[in-house]
Formats: structure tokens, sequence, C-alpha cells
């Protein structure tokens, strides 16, 4: 069967935040056709389903509501240039740099100069949890929800527990109550939540949903539609609660499987691609951005991020853009309790110039970070706390110090907390 061929300088794959940024740098710094493709029917990705506000802080300097948020990064990538194809998807690769996908004008090929993957990341849903009990309706993670909620205005349940005590755990309660729905309670294995105080305020005392600590779901039953899940709390004891909805929240994994098909190396504790500064991957002219790299960060954390990447790509094209040169190939690994570190690859001829994000397993009371290659310390951080689920900046000026030819090694003398 024949295909159309496109030829464009860059192909961004996700309308999201982080890739319409990405794409908006690209065009600010002098690329010429830059195209930005994603499955959705709309641009602006998640934060289009999310009604409540508390978008934009770090990246736009004003606080918005996610759909407000997600028009002005489609407003701003459009205004510059860039061309955006909805209910398109990327399938495949047909050569390097040429990715196969289908959209409304059927089977097609874009030829690219460059590639820059913002594929985002999604939640974990009950059976990748391994919750046992029956199967019935009424089981979503927040991102279902929200569809469910915003998009197909379908009635939710009446009584609902929240999984999850993160970021995002407090953004599903908020799209319940948007739905009429009681939020009993959030559960988390955790000692304590994980989200800033301030939300936890807002919910636990403005709103009055308790957050049981420590606390696991042991069980989901109901025959046609959920009827209770069985809890079990800190001392092992057990009890149900009588519920008709169950939210799954947080546990994000990246949608990675366009970066594996690709070829690209993949990090062992993102689970995305491996990636340098600027999102540079172990392949030369594919870039990485959002979180497909970090999974998972506020929106505006995601796009102020990828606004690096968008400058990374288009320095490469303006400097050539040469697909035989190899990445840099220093790896820099975290040792437990931490999770992941982005970026988790370093090129020793490049300067520090974004801070680095590390994530732990664990809450550590003021941990002693040390950055070491081999047996030299190239720098040490003492930090205020770590939280699970929640990144944590240390400065990227140790880049200077590196050596090449052997990985680098982020580890923390930890005082656990709670």
């Amino acid at each position: 069967m024949s295909r159309s061929l496109v030829t464009v300088d860059a192909l961004v794959v996700g309308a999201g935040p982080a890739g319409l940024a990405a794409a908006t740098a690209l065009k600010l710094g002098g690329t010429g056709t830059v195209l930005v493709v994603d499955r959705e029917e709309e641009a602006g990705g998640i934060p289009r389903l999310c009604e409540h506000t508390g978008f934009g802080l770090r990246d736009l300097r004003r606080v918005l509501s996610g759909p407000e948020y997600a028009r002005r990064w489609v407003e701003r990538a459009v205004a510059c240039g860039v061309e955006i194809r909805t209910r398109t998807m990327v399938t495949g690769w047909a050569a390097p740099g040429r990715a196969e996908m289908t959209g409304p004008s059927g089977v097609l090929e874009i030829d690219a100069r460059t590639i820059v993957l913002a594929t985002g990341a999604r939640e974990r849903p009950r059976a990748a949890r391994l919750v046992p009990g029956t199967r019935p309706s009424g089981i979503f993670t927040t991102g279902q929800l929200q569809q469910w909620v915003h998009r197909e205005h379908l009635p939710v349940g009446r009584r609902a527990v929240v999984v999850g005590a993160e970021h995002v755990s407090y953004s599903a309660v908020m799209t319940l109550r948007h739905a009429g729905v009681h939020p009993v309670a959030l559960v988390t294995d955790l000692p304590r939540p994980q989200s800033y105080r301030l939300f936890d305020l807002l919910v636990r005392v403005g709103l009055r949903v308790p957050v049981w600590t420590r606390t696991s779901v042991a069980g989901v039953y109901g025959r046609d539609r959920v009827d209770e899940v069985l809890v079990r709390g800190p001392d092992g004891d057990e009890r149900s609660v009588a519920v008709d909805t169950v939210v799954f929240t947080g546990d994000f994994i990246p949608d990675n499987e366009l970066a594996r098909l690709a070829g690209l190396s993949i990090d062992p504790g993102t689970r995305g691609p491996a990636c340098a500064a600027g999102g540079a991957t172990t392949a030369p002219g594919i870039f990485a951005a959002g979180n497909l790299v970090h999974p998972a960060e506020t929106a505006d954390v995601a796009a102020r991020r990828a606004l690096s990447v968008g400058r990374a790509a288009a320095t490469w094209l303006r400097q050539g853009g040469d697909r035989t040169m190899p990445g840099a190939t220093e790896r820099v690994r975290v040792a437990d309790p931490l999770h992941w570190v982005v970026p988790n690859m370093v090129d020793p001829a490049r300067a520090g110039d974004e801070s680095v994000l590390i994530r732990s397993r664990v809450f550590l009371d003021h941990p002693h970070v040390v950055v070491t290659q081999g047996h030299r310390l190239l720098a040490s951080y003492r930090l205020r706390h770590m939280i699970p689920n929640r990144s944590h900046h240390i400065p990227s000026d140790w880049w200077g110090r590196l050596r090449p030819g052997q990985d680098v090694l982020i580890s923390v003398s930890p005082r656990p907390g709670g």
C-alpha cells in the first residue's frame, strides 16, 4: 500500500504542555517546519480535563484552570507557526527519523530531521498493582475519571475511595467532588501524604476528607458494581468500607513504546528514555521531553523543562544535525533509597545549565546527597527533606568536573523520617 510522505524539519510526538513547549522553543530557535501530532481529538494534554485551578505558575507566571492553561500553550505554539495535527497516532518507525502514522487523512510517513518524543506517562491501573477481588464496574484511574466526568459527562457514583495521597490523588478528589461523589478517604501505604501541605489541609480540613496512612487496599469486591473495598491498616487489621467507586492514582509509568521501538536506551529508574541535559537520547537527533522522561511532574514543571529540550533540538539542527555522531554516554545512576535521577546521562563537554531532579522511595529528613564518580567526590548537598512521589532539585555544577569513561553515582546518607 502506497503511503503519503511528508517532510518536516522537526516532528514532536505529543501535544500536551511539554510537547507544545518544545515545539514553541524549536520554532523560536529558527527551525523551519515544526509539526506536532497527537492521538487525542484536541491539543493540550491532560490539563484540558482538569477543571480545578493551580496550573501555570512556574512557566506562565500566573495561576490558571487546567483548560485555560492548555489553551494558552496551544495558542502560543500556533502563534509561532507550529502546525498541530490531532487524531493522529505514530504507530512505528519506517527508518531512523521517519515516523509511520495514521490519521484522518489515512496512513502516511513523516520524514523529520529531528524528533522530540513527548508522549507522557500514565497511571498504573488496578490489574498492574495486583489488587485482588472481583471485577465489577466503578474502578478508575485519575485519567479515566477525568475523561468520564469532563468529556463524557457520565455519572460516576456516590461514594469513593481514592488510592494514593500524592498530587494527582488530590486532583482526583476535586474531580469526584465536581461529579457529586463523596470521597470517603484517601488511602496510602506510606506514613504521611506526599502532596503539598496546602493541598492536604484543603482536602482534610476544608473538605473533611481523611487520609488513611500506613493503609493499603487489600481487595475490591462487588458483583456488577463495586460495593466494598477491604482495607488493611497499620497493625494488619482489615475492615470493609462501603463504596461504589475506587480511583487508583499515581504510580506513573512512561508511555515509552515509541522510544523502545526506536531502539532508545531505557533508564531502569524512570523507565523512560535515558537522556542527557536538553533531552538528548542515545539516538542522535531524537530528544525526549516531559513526563516521558520524569514520571510524573506537574504540567508547568514539565513544560518549563521541555523548553530547554526544544532549544537543544534547535541548536542540534543549526549545527548540522549529524545522526552519525554518538551521543553522551556517561550514565548517572542512583543508589537506594533513591528512585531515579533526571538527566541520567551527561556530556562531560557540556557545562551544567539546569537543575538535576532526584526522587526518593522513602521519607528522608535532612539527607546528605553525595555525587561521586569512582572514588572522586564531585559534590555534596544537604537537603531539608525528601518525600516519595515528589522530585527534589540539586545543582548541576558538578558536570564540569566529570571525567570521560566512568559512570556517576548519586547516593544519600539519610536519616529516615516518619
